[in-house]
């Protein structure tokens, strides 16, 4: 069966072609893709840093239907819509007897060391399909995999919420940063409950999707115009402090204004990809001392395939007027111009906040 793919042959050779699929082995399945995200780490894997192995078909933000499955998969899959877990736990490794796949040691993931979504059909393992539900469209079930990492976060950031719950009740956080993480965050803390939510961000545009995120003009910081430590001293001014500071820009001078505005006894959670190298200046790291700060880390989701995981957290909110993702896709692109999308994100032609790629 021949599959039309963008397959990544090299740093920067990223060629649209045929690619014959193979025979599914043992507890996989055959998705027909329907929509696939572009994420922000698809663009130094393309143009910069290349993948773990290549040649190799990236994308790792989609959903689609079951078409075919393999030998052991419940044949009741067939046609059945799912979102795709990316992550390929091992199944043996400590993190992974204690269901804490996301932090497998030595886990695969589709997109990154194995064919991933840019392509019409893709292989996968049934053991990371998550059924769609009814009123959530491709294009919202492929933001499942960005909406479950800032899920993550908020339940990192505030460990009281659950499901059914809304733990972040009466709490304060800031969103440092307005990308597609930062502003699904700020959409899920909203809706969790939260007393108020503040971002900080250095775009007209992230202004703009910060009020689709629900977030009004007079609780989103512009960096350009004034300082976060400005911002956060008027809102103190009236009695307003921040539980929960989330780093979502990966940057050196984010996460030292990040400790350094944290109030005693608060917890910063780092969120973004790192940029470059971090290090922390002598006062930096005196605050997080003094203040006896809790300084947390978020890597990936949890997908256990329990009611209680990020994914289903996700989906469970997502549609039927609760979080609406839909509302952060600023392009769209049928698959054999992908490249139009990957060139707007690498060369931030244009403002952009989710990209999606359609297969009709």
């Amino acid at each position: 069966m021949k599959n039309h793919v963008w397959n990544l042959r090299g740093i920067g050779d990223l060629r649209y072609e045929e690619k014959e699929l193979r025979p599914l082995k043992e507890e996989e399945v055959l998705l027909r893709v329907e929509a696939c995200g572009i994420c922000g780490s698809d663009i130094p894997r393309i143009f910069i840093h290349g993948a773990h192995r290549m040649p190799l078909v990236p994308g790792h933000e989609f959903a689609g239907t079951v078409i075919q499955t393999g030998p052991g998969v419940d044949a009741g899959w067939e046609g059945k819509r799912a979102a795709v877990f990316p992550l390929i736990p091992c199944g043996v490794c400590d993190n992974c007897k204690k269901e804490r796949f996301e932090m497998c040691t030595d886990y695969d993931y589709l997109g990154s060391r194995t064919d991933g979504g840019f392509a019409e059909y893709v292989i996968v393992p049934a053991g990371c399909l998550k059924e769609i539900p009814d009123g959530v469209s491709a294009e919202e079930a492929a933001m499942t995999e960005p909406m479950a990492v800032a899920v993550h976060a908020m339940r990192t950031g505030f460990p009281d919420i659950a499901i059914p719950g809304d733990g972040a009740r009466g709490k304060n956080a800031l969103v440092y940063g307005a990308g597609t993480i930062g502003l699904m965050l700020a959409m899920f803390l909203k809706e969790a409950g939260a007393a108020h939510v503040w971002m900080a961000g250095n775009k007209d545009a992230q202004r703009t999707q910060a009020r689709t995120a629900g977030i009004p003009d007079e609780d989103f910081c512009d960096v350009r115009a004034r300082s976060v430590a400005e911002f956060l001293d008027a809102k103190e001014a009236r009695g307003l402090m921040a539980d929960t500071l989330f780093e979502c820009v990966g940057s050196n001078a984010v996460i030292a204004d990040c400790i350094a505005l944290a109030p005693a006894a608060s917890t910063v959670v780092f969120v973004g990809n790192p940029l470059s190298d971090m290090t922390l200046e002598r006062d930096i790291y005196w605050k997080i001392l003094r203040r006896q700060l809790t300084i947390r880390g978020v890597w990936n989701s949890s997908f256990t395939g329990k009611d209680d995981d990020d994914w289903s957290c996700v989906l469970s909110r997502t549609g039927a007027g609760r979080i609406r993702p839909a509302s952060l896709i600023t392009h769209r692109f049928a698959l054999p111009d992908l490249a139009q999308g990957l060139a707007i994100m690498r060369d931030k032609s244009e403002p952009y906040v989710k990209i999606m790629i359609i297969n009709k």
